[in-house]
């Protein structure tokens, strides 16, 4: 039970983080230039909707999950 807990508090930390990296809050850094550069920025423009749906997944687990 208390795992489940903790499960949830590391999604919802993670949500934020990605919030705040897709939406420019915090800044991501990326090695040099290059093929992967391209790729890690279009990454980070996939966080603004990935990080608000883990967002509300950890607050809808969190509602279910039995006290």
């Amino acid at each position: 039970m208390i795992a489940a807990y903790i499960d949830e508090f590391i999604m919802f930390c993670a949500g934020l983080w990605m919030t705040a990296v897709g939406f420019g809050y915090l800044s991501f850094p990326t090695p040099g230039q290059g093929a992967q550069n391209a790729w890690l920025g279009n990454l980070v423009n996939h966080f603004r909707w990935m990080g608000p749906l883990l967002l509300v997944i950890a607050i809808i687990l969190a509602i279910a999950s039995p006290a």
